[in-house]
Protein backbone atom coordinates (compact mmCIF):
# COMPACT_ATOMS: atom_id res chain seq x y z
CA UNK A 1 0.00 0.00 0.00
CA UNK A 2 1.00 3.41 -0.46
CA UNK A 3 0.89 6.23 1.87
CA UNK A 4 -1.31 9.24 0.71
CA UNK A 5 0.76 12.57 0.09
CA UNK A 6 1.74 14.93 3.03
CA UNK A 7 -0.73 17.48 1.40
CA UNK A 8 -3.64 14.88 2.75
CA UNK A 9 -2.40 15.18 6.38
CA UNK A 10 -4.76 17.60 8.13
CA UNK A 11 -7.77 17.08 5.81
CA UNK A 12 -10.26 14.34 6.31
CA UNK A 13 -12.79 13.39 4.38
CA UNK A 14 -15.92 15.44 3.94
CA UNK A 15 -18.41 15.11 7.26
CA UNK A 16 -21.32 14.45 4.86
CA UNK A 17 -19.58 12.00 2.97
CA UNK A 18 -19.03 9.63 6.16
CA UNK A 19 -22.58 10.63 7.45
CA UNK A 20 -24.30 9.24 4.39
CA UNK A 21 -22.60 6.06 4.60
CA UNK A 22 -23.96 6.38 8.61
CA UNK A 23 -27.83 7.01 7.02
CA UNK A 24 -27.18 4.67 4.21
CA UNK A 25 -26.28 1.68 6.93
CA UNK A 26 -28.82 2.95 9.18
CA UNK A 27 -31.79 2.65 6.12
CA UNK A 28 -30.74 -0.91 5.18
CA UNK A 29 -31.45 -1.88 8.92
CA UNK A 30 -34.70 -0.46 8.63
CA UNK A 31 -34.65 2.89 10.18
CA UNK A 32 -35.94 5.06 7.46
CA UNK A 33 -33.93 7.94 8.60
CA UNK A 34 -35.44 11.07 7.51
CA UNK A 35 -32.33 13.62 6.12
CA UNK A 36 -32.54 16.59 7.22
CA UNK A 37 -28.91 17.60 7.11
CA UNK A 38 -27.64 18.61 3.18
CA UNK A 39 -29.14 21.30 1.44
CA UNK A 40 -29.60 19.41 -2.08
CA UNK A 41 -33.02 21.20 -3.23
CA UNK A 42 -35.37 18.27 -3.75
CA UNK A 43 -37.68 20.65 -6.04
CA UNK A 44 -37.01 20.33 -10.12
CA UNK A 45 -35.48 22.65 -12.01
CA UNK A 46 -38.00 24.97 -14.72
CA UNK A 47 -39.64 22.58 -16.88
CA UNK A 48 -38.24 24.55 -19.82
CA UNK A 49 -34.60 24.45 -18.53
CA UNK A 50 -34.96 20.62 -18.95
CA UNK A 51 -36.83 20.86 -22.09
CA UNK A 52 -33.47 22.93 -23.34
CA UNK A 53 -30.97 20.34 -22.13
CA UNK A 54 -33.39 17.39 -23.96
CA UNK A 55 -33.32 19.84 -27.06
CA UNK A 56 -29.81 20.86 -27.46
CA UNK A 57 -28.55 17.33 -26.42
CA UNK A 58 -29.86 15.74 -29.80
CA UNK A 59 -27.51 17.48 -31.79
CA UNK A 60 -23.91 15.78 -32.28
CA UNK A 61 -22.06 18.67 -32.88
CA UNK A 62 -22.53 19.52 -28.83
CA UNK A 63 -20.84 16.67 -27.77
CA UNK A 64 -17.43 17.78 -28.46
CA UNK A 65 -15.08 19.41 -25.94
CA UNK A 66 -15.68 23.25 -25.17
CA UNK A 67 -14.57 25.77 -24.30
CA UNK A 68 -12.68 26.34 -21.44
CA UNK A 69 -13.53 29.46 -20.43
CA UNK A 70 -17.66 28.55 -20.96
CA UNK A 71 -19.53 29.52 -23.93
CA UNK A 72 -20.31 32.92 -24.82
CA UNK A 73 -24.04 32.12 -24.65
CA UNK A 74 -23.66 31.20 -21.07
CA UNK A 75 -20.97 34.27 -20.09
CA UNK A 76 -23.64 37.38 -21.37
CA UNK A 77 -26.54 35.66 -19.50
CA UNK A 78 -24.38 35.68 -16.48
CA UNK A 79 -24.10 39.28 -17.08
CA UNK A 80 -27.48 40.02 -17.58
CA UNK A 81 -28.15 38.01 -14.27
CA UNK A 82 -26.02 40.30 -12.30
CA UNK A 83 -27.27 43.13 -13.85
CA UNK A 84 -30.78 42.53 -13.67
CA UNK A 85 -30.80 41.11 -9.85
CA UNK A 86 -27.19 42.69 -8.24
CA UNK A 87 -26.88 45.90 -10.08
CA UNK A 88 -23.40 44.90 -11.10
CA UNK A 89 -22.14 45.61 -14.44
CA UNK A 90 -19.70 42.74 -15.63
CA UNK A 91 -18.08 42.38 -18.83
CA UNK A 92 -19.16 39.08 -20.48
CA UNK A 93 -15.93 38.33 -22.13
CA UNK A 94 -13.45 39.06 -19.61
CA UNK A 95 -14.92 39.37 -16.15
CA UNK A 96 -16.71 36.21 -16.41
CA UNK A 97 -15.32 32.58 -15.95
CA UNK A 98 -17.82 29.64 -15.99
CA UNK A 99 -17.45 26.76 -12.76
CA UNK A 100 -18.55 23.22 -12.12
CA UNK A 101 -20.09 24.56 -9.47
CA UNK A 102 -18.74 27.38 -7.19
CA UNK A 103 -17.62 24.51 -4.85
CA UNK A 104 -14.68 24.15 -7.85
CA UNK A 105 -14.09 27.78 -7.56
CA UNK A 106 -12.92 27.45 -3.77
CA UNK A 107 -10.05 25.37 -5.34
CA UNK A 108 -9.26 26.75 -8.45
CA UNK A 109 -8.62 30.11 -6.67
CA UNK A 110 -6.77 28.66 -3.70
CA UNK A 111 -4.41 27.18 -5.90
CA UNK A 112 -3.89 29.86 -8.09
CA UNK A 113 -2.92 32.44 -5.39
CA UNK A 114 -1.82 30.23 -2.50
CA UNK A 115 1.27 29.11 -1.38
CA UNK A 116 2.85 27.73 1.74
CA UNK A 117 4.16 30.79 3.38
CA UNK A 118 0.37 32.89 2.77
CA UNK A 119 -2.13 32.64 5.44
CA UNK A 120 -5.63 32.57 4.86
CA UNK A 121 -8.31 33.87 6.58
CA UNK A 122 -11.46 31.35 7.24
CA UNK A 123 -14.63 32.13 9.18
CA UNK A 124 -15.71 29.95 12.11
CA UNK A 125 -18.33 29.33 11.66
CA UNK A 126 -17.67 28.53 8.12
CA UNK A 127 -18.49 26.07 5.07
CA UNK A 128 -15.87 23.52 5.69
CA UNK A 129 -13.99 23.50 2.16
CA UNK A 130 -12.61 26.62 2.69
CA UNK A 131 -10.47 25.43 5.81
CA UNK A 132 -10.31 21.72 3.61
CA UNK A 133 -9.06 23.69 0.59
CA UNK A 134 -6.53 25.95 1.89
CA UNK A 135 -4.75 22.59 4.15
CA UNK A 136 -4.61 21.51 0.46
CA UNK A 137 -2.25 24.44 -0.81
CA UNK A 138 -0.09 24.22 2.26
CA UNK A 139 -1.18 27.61 3.30
CA UNK A 140 -1.62 28.25 7.18
CA UNK A 141 -5.37 28.80 8.00
CA UNK A 142 -6.13 31.68 10.69
CA UNK A 143 -9.63 31.65 11.84
CA UNK A 144 -12.01 34.47 12.45
CA UNK A 145 -14.63 34.34 14.84
CA UNK A 146 -18.33 34.53 13.58
CA UNK A 147 -20.74 35.35 16.71
CA UNK A 148 -24.41 35.95 17.10
CA UNK A 149 -23.53 39.36 19.51
CA UNK A 150 -22.43 40.60 16.25
CA UNK A 151 -24.80 39.30 14.18
CA UNK A 152 -22.45 36.53 12.67
CA UNK A 153 -20.83 39.29 11.07
CA UNK A 154 -16.86 39.53 11.10
CA UNK A 155 -15.27 41.94 14.11
CA UNK A 156 -13.26 43.86 11.08
CA UNK A 157 -11.68 46.59 13.95
CA UNK A 158 -10.48 43.46 16.08
CA UNK A 159 -8.75 41.93 12.68
CA UNK A 160 -7.01 45.05 12.06
CA UNK A 161 -5.42 44.88 15.20
CA UNK A 162 -3.89 41.68 14.22
CA UNK A 163 -0.82 40.73 12.27
CA UNK A 164 -2.37 40.39 9.11
CA UNK A 165 1.14 40.62 6.82
CA UNK A 166 1.49 37.31 5.68
CA UNK A 167 -2.50 36.87 4.87
CA UNK A 168 -3.23 36.63 0.85
CA UNK A 169 -6.70 35.79 0.95
CA UNK A 170 -9.69 35.66 3.18
CA UNK A 171 -13.12 34.08 2.83
CA UNK A 172 -16.41 35.60 3.47
CA UNK A 173 -19.80 33.66 2.71
CA UNK A 174 -22.98 35.95 2.61
CA UNK A 175 -25.92 35.42 2.42
CA UNK A 176 -24.21 33.06 5.58
CA UNK A 177 -24.12 29.56 5.69
CA UNK A 178 -24.64 28.01 8.17
CA UNK A 179 -26.01 30.88 10.06
CA UNK A 180 -28.70 32.08 7.99
CA UNK A 181 -27.19 36.06 8.55
CA UNK A 182 -27.49 38.16 5.48
CA UNK A 183 -25.00 41.18 4.24
CA UNK A 184 -25.45 44.90 3.59
CA UNK A 185 -24.32 47.32 1.40
CA UNK A 186 -22.57 48.93 4.62
CA UNK A 187 -20.70 45.81 5.57
CA UNK A 188 -19.41 44.99 2.20
CA UNK A 189 -18.76 48.73 1.42
CA UNK A 190 -16.64 48.60 5.18
CA UNK A 191 -14.79 45.10 3.99
CA UNK A 192 -13.60 46.13 0.62
CA UNK A 193 -11.82 49.63 2.71
CA UNK A 194 -10.53 46.38 4.99
CA UNK A 195 -9.13 44.64 2.22
CA UNK A 196 -7.74 47.69 0.85
CA UNK A 197 -5.67 48.80 3.52
CA UNK A 198 -4.53 45.50 4.77
CA UNK A 199 -3.65 44.29 0.78
CA UNK A 200 -6.19 41.18 1.51
CA UNK A 201 -7.88 39.46 -1.77
CA UNK A 202 -11.74 38.77 -0.55
CA UNK A 203 -13.76 36.13 -2.29
CA UNK A 204 -17.20 36.12 -1.30
CA UNK A 205 -19.15 32.79 -1.50
CA UNK A 206 -22.47 33.84 -3.00
CA UNK A 207 -25.04 30.88 -3.70
CA UNK A 208 -27.87 31.42 -1.28
CA UNK A 209 -28.63 35.02 -1.57
CA UNK A 210 -32.22 34.31 -4.09
CA UNK A 211 -33.12 31.61 -0.63
CA UNK A 212 -35.72 33.75 1.60
CA UNK A 213 -33.90 36.94 0.89
CA UNK A 214 -35.73 40.25 0.43
CA UNK A 215 -32.04 41.78 0.19
CA UNK A 216 -29.52 40.53 -2.36
CA UNK A 217 -26.81 42.11 -2.39
CA UNK A 218 -22.98 41.64 -4.06
CA UNK A 219 -19.71 42.23 -3.04
CA UNK A 220 -19.51 43.59 -6.18
CA UNK A 221 -21.95 46.53 -6.16
CA UNK A 222 -18.90 48.73 -4.06
CA UNK A 223 -16.52 50.54 -5.73
CA UNK A 224 -13.19 49.45 -6.22
CA UNK A 225 -14.36 45.73 -5.48
CA UNK A 226 -12.69 44.40 -8.68
CA UNK A 227 -9.49 45.95 -7.73
CA UNK A 228 -9.07 42.94 -4.89
CA UNK A 229 -12.15 41.11 -4.67
CA UNK A 230 -13.53 38.04 -6.41
CA UNK A 231 -17.26 36.41 -5.96
CA UNK A 232 -18.46 33.35 -6.40
CA UNK A 233 -22.06 32.28 -7.41
CA UNK A 234 -23.98 29.11 -8.42
CA UNK A 235 -27.29 27.85 -10.00
CA UNK A 236 -27.33 24.98 -7.63
CA UNK A 237 -29.83 26.12 -5.12
CA UNK A 238 -31.12 29.35 -6.80
CA UNK A 239 -32.60 26.84 -9.60
CA UNK A 240 -32.61 23.58 -8.57
CA UNK A 241 -29.58 22.54 -10.21
CA UNK A 242 -27.52 21.25 -7.81
CA UNK A 243 -26.57 18.07 -9.35
CA UNK A 244 -25.51 19.96 -12.89
CA UNK A 245 -22.67 21.38 -11.25
CA UNK A 246 -22.85 25.20 -12.97
CA UNK A 247 -21.61 28.15 -11.01
CA UNK A 248 -19.62 30.89 -11.48
CA UNK A 249 -16.58 33.27 -10.66
CA UNK A 250 -16.97 37.24 -11.69
CA UNK A 251 -13.85 39.74 -10.81
CA UNK A 252 -11.48 41.60 -12.51
CA UNK A 253 -10.15 40.33 -16.05
CA UNK A 254 -6.85 40.19 -14.17
CA UNK A 255 -8.11 37.59 -12.01
CA UNK A 256 -10.20 35.40 -14.38
CA UNK A 257 -7.13 35.18 -16.18
CA UNK A 258 -4.79 34.04 -13.43
CA UNK A 259 -7.54 31.40 -12.62
CA UNK A 260 -8.12 29.89 -16.02
CA UNK A 261 -4.31 29.33 -15.89
CA UNK A 262 -4.65 27.05 -13.52
CA UNK A 263 -8.66 25.94 -14.25
CA UNK A 264 -7.41 24.98 -17.39
CA UNK A 265 -5.08 22.00 -16.71
CA UNK A 266 -7.61 21.00 -14.51
CA UNK A 267 -10.61 20.24 -16.66
CA UNK A 268 -12.13 20.75 -19.66
CA UNK A 269 -15.62 23.07 -20.57
CA UNK A 270 -18.70 21.97 -19.82
CA UNK A 271 -21.29 20.03 -21.90
CA UNK A 272 -22.53 22.25 -23.98
CA UNK A 273 -26.28 21.48 -23.41
CA UNK A 274 -25.76 21.75 -19.97
CA UNK A 275 -24.59 25.54 -20.31
CA UNK A 276 -26.93 26.30 -22.92
CA UNK A 277 -30.12 24.87 -20.59
CA UNK A 278 -28.22 27.14 -17.63
CA UNK A 279 -28.62 29.93 -19.89
CA UNK A 280 -32.62 29.30 -20.40
CA UNK A 281 -32.47 29.10 -16.23
CA UNK A 282 -30.75 32.68 -15.92
CA UNK A 283 -33.81 34.32 -18.25
CA UNK A 284 -36.29 32.92 -15.81
CA UNK A 285 -38.42 35.45 -14.51
CA UNK A 286 -38.65 36.90 -10.96
CA UNK A 287 -41.85 34.42 -10.25
CA UNK A 288 -39.56 31.83 -10.54
CA UNK A 289 -37.67 32.85 -7.16
CA UNK A 290 -41.59 33.94 -6.01
CA UNK A 291 -42.94 30.85 -6.18
CA UNK A 292 -39.93 29.14 -4.82
CA UNK A 293 -39.95 30.84 -2.41
CA UNK A 294 -43.67 30.34 -1.15
CA UNK A 295 -42.86 26.85 -1.11
CA UNK A 296 -39.16 27.34 1.25
CA UNK A 297 -40.82 30.02 3.41
CA UNK A 298 -43.99 27.39 4.74
CA UNK A 299 -41.15 24.75 4.78
CA UNK A 300 -39.37 26.89 7.52
CA UNK A 301 -42.44 27.34 9.55
CA UNK A 302 -42.48 23.72 9.70
CA UNK A 303 -38.63 23.99 10.71
CA UNK A 304 -39.19 26.20 12.82
CA UNK A 305 -41.63 24.32 14.96
CA UNK A 306 -39.72 21.60 15.25
CA UNK A 307 -36.89 23.57 17.31
CA UNK A 308 -39.37 24.88 19.17
CA UNK A 309 -39.97 21.25 20.25
CA UNK A 310 -36.95 20.98 20.52
CA UNK A 311 -36.67 23.76 22.82
CA UNK A 312 -33.87 25.85 20.20
CA UNK A 313 -33.39 29.52 20.21
CA UNK A 314 -33.59 30.97 16.13
CA UNK A 315 -33.61 34.00 14.52
CA UNK A 316 -36.92 34.09 12.32
CA UNK A 317 -35.28 36.87 10.16
CA UNK A 318 -32.78 34.21 8.60
CA UNK A 319 -32.40 33.40 5.30
CA UNK A 320 -31.28 30.87 2.86
CA UNK A 321 -32.10 26.95 2.91
CA UNK A 322 -31.55 26.38 6.71
CA UNK A 323 -32.64 27.01 10.37
CA UNK A 324 -29.49 27.56 12.29
CA UNK A 325 -30.99 27.42 16.30
CA UNK A 326 -28.90 27.59 19.35
CA UNK A 327 -29.63 24.15 21.79
CA UNK A 328 -30.80 24.53 25.21
CA UNK A 329 -28.15 24.63 28.05
CA UNK A 330 -28.80 21.14 29.19
CA UNK A 331 -27.08 20.03 26.16
CA UNK A 332 -23.52 19.68 25.98
CA UNK A 333 -23.38 20.79 22.71
CA UNK A 334 -25.49 20.28 19.13
CA UNK A 335 -23.13 16.91 18.19
CA UNK A 336 -25.33 15.43 21.21
CA UNK A 337 -28.64 16.97 20.59
CA UNK A 338 -27.99 15.80 16.99
CA UNK A 339 -27.23 12.38 17.88
CA UNK A 340 -30.37 12.14 20.34
CA UNK A 341 -32.73 12.54 17.72
CA UNK A 342 -30.97 10.65 15.09
CA UNK A 343 -30.23 7.31 17.17
CA UNK A 344 -33.82 8.40 18.94
CA UNK A 345 -35.93 9.67 16.57
CA UNK A 346 -34.35 8.79 12.90
CA UNK A 347 -34.01 12.35 12.27
CA UNK A 348 -31.21 13.30 10.89
CA UNK A 349 -30.21 17.34 12.07
CA UNK A 350 -26.52 18.84 11.30
CA UNK A 351 -24.68 19.77 14.37
CA UNK A 352 -23.57 22.60 14.17
CA UNK A 353 -19.94 22.09 15.31
CA UNK A 354 -18.85 20.86 11.98
CA UNK A 355 -18.59 24.19 10.60
CA UNK A 356 -16.07 25.05 13.55
CA UNK A 357 -15.92 25.88 17.28
CA UNK A 358 -18.36 28.59 17.28
CA UNK A 359 -20.60 26.41 16.11
CA UNK A 360 -20.53 23.88 19.09
CA UNK A 361 -23.84 24.99 20.51
CA UNK A 362 -26.27 25.14 17.35
CA UNK A 363 -27.82 23.25 14.91
CA UNK A 364 -28.41 23.37 11.17
CA UNK A 365 -31.99 21.71 9.59
CA UNK A 366 -32.37 21.77 5.79
CA UNK A 367 -35.44 23.18 3.96
CA UNK A 368 -35.09 20.47 1.53
CA UNK A 369 -37.77 18.07 1.98
CA UNK A 370 -41.82 18.24 1.28
CA UNK A 371 -43.91 19.08 3.97
CA UNK A 372 -45.01 16.25 4.23
CA UNK A 373 -41.76 14.55 5.05
CA UNK A 374 -40.45 17.96 7.88
CA UNK A 375 -44.45 17.09 9.27
CA UNK A 376 -43.67 13.37 9.98
CA UNK A 377 -39.98 14.12 11.49
CA UNK A 378 -41.70 16.72 14.01
CA UNK A 379 -44.01 13.78 14.51
CA UNK A 380 -40.98 11.52 15.48
CA UNK A 381 -39.20 14.47 17.70
CA UNK A 382 -42.27 15.50 19.47
CA UNK A 383 -42.63 11.73 20.60
CA UNK A 384 -38.55 11.44 21.60
CA UNK A 385 -39.04 14.58 23.29
CA UNK A 386 -42.23 14.07 25.54
CA UNK A 387 -40.62 10.74 26.59
CA UNK A 388 -37.07 12.57 27.54
CA UNK A 389 -39.24 15.22 29.51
Amino acid sequence: MFKPSKRLGEVEEYYFSKKLREIKELNDNGKKIINLGIGSPDLPPAKEVVEELNRQSVFHQHHAYQSYSGIPELRQAFANWYKQYYNVNLNPDKEILPLIGSKEGIMHISMTYLDAEDEVLVPNPGYPAYRAVANLTGAKVVNYDLEESHQWLPNLEALAAQDLSKVKLMWVNYPNMPTGANGSKQFFEQLIRFAHDHRILICNDNPYSFVLNDERFSLLEVDGAKEIAIELNSLSKSHNMAGWRVGMMASDARYISDVLRFKSNMDSGMFKPVQLAATKALQLPQSWYDELNVIYKKRRQKIFLMMDVLQCQYDPNQVGMFVWAKVPSHYESGYQLADEILYQANVFITPGGIFGTNGDRYIRASLCNPEEVLNEAIDRVVKVMSTTV
